[in-house]
């Protein structure tokens, strides 16, 4: 299993469409739209490979460092097999 934690999608999305567009979206929002355009070209990428799986983005769930921390409302906001 992989976990990729994307800590800087705030910054991203300002770059992307601007500072004062993003200061009007909730830092949720950054986060759940980065990981979605994530989630779609690593399947391209992967599948495109020959490899087969699943991607899931997860709430709840936290890196820190080397401990893999779980929150009480962990749940799968999105699963995508390729």
């Amino acid at each position: 299993m992989i976990v990729l934690k994307i800590t800087n999608s705030s910054e991203l999305l300002a770059a992307k469409v601007g500072k004062f567009l993003e200061s009007l979206t909730p830092d949720g929002f950054d986060q759940v739209t980065i990981e979605d355009i994530v989630i779609r070209k690593l399947i391209e990428n992967l599948a495109a490979e020959g490899l087969r799986g699943e991607v899931a983005a997860v709430s709840g769930l936290d890196l820190d460092g080397q401990e893999l921390v779980i929150h009480k409302q962990l749940h799968v906001r999105s699963n995508r097999p390729f």
